[in-house]
């Protein structure tokens, strides 16, 4: 802060002065709160979903060398190829101090329709393609949780340093400056008071 002279006026805009960045650390404080746990609470949905998302490559996988022993690679990367009968889900989001965080579509799968045609057809190709489809929609919702926590934690880097700039900076600059113009204020009440007695003897 800039020198202030130490007059009553500019102790009480200080005092002030102080009482709003009181009041803004303390805003921050339960924002950087309240982030941090929506941030926790995410990130352990986000290892739900990546646990989900590994099991489910993990059989898909099983699947795949399954058809690969039935079909081999390359007769394998020529079984027909299907569209899936999809929809991208409807993103819904949860507002949170203007984040809008994204939030699980319930209804949103990805099936697969089976092959009518085509040369030798089988179920271990079928069950491979049924469990790759499988992976799409938790992917998805695996990158949908992972931009809620890259936001959430960029969103309280930004609070937690704003809030440490009031609580470390500001506002200890303010109590001081306040603390000083006060004492001088005092002091100059007490020579004035001399004076006048001086005076009035």
């Amino acid at each position: 802060m800039a020198d202030i002279t130490p007059t009553r006026g500019a102790a009480l805009v200080l005092a002030e002065e102080k009482t709003f960045l009181e009041t803004g650390f303390g805003f921050l404080d339960e924002k950087r709160m309240l982030l941090a746990a929506t941030l926790l609470k995410e990130l352990e949905a986000w290892k739900a979903l990546r646990d989900d998302y590994a099991a489910q490559q993990a059989r898909a996988v099983a699947a795949m060398k399954a058809a690969m022993a039935r079909h081999g690679l390359e007769n394998l990367q020529l079984y027909p190829v299907v569209e899936a009968a999809h929809a991208l889900p409807q993103l819904n989001r949860a507002p949170l101090l203007g984040l809008g965080l994204f939030r699980d579509s319930p209804d949103f799968n990805w099936p697969v329709f089976r092959v009518d045609e085509g040369v030798d057809l089988s179920d271990e190709a079928e069950a491979f393609r049924a469990e790759a489809a499988k992976l799409v929609p938790l992917a998805v919702r695996l990158g949908l949780r992972q931009s809620n926590v890259c936001r959430l934690l960029a969103d309280y880097r930004r609070t937690e340093r704003r809030a440490r700039a009031l609580e470390n900076v500001l506002m200890p600059e303010a109590r001081a400056q306040l603390a000083a113009i006060t004492e001088y204020l005092d002091e100059f009440d007490q020579e004035e008071a001399v004076r006048i007695r001086n005076a009035a003897r």
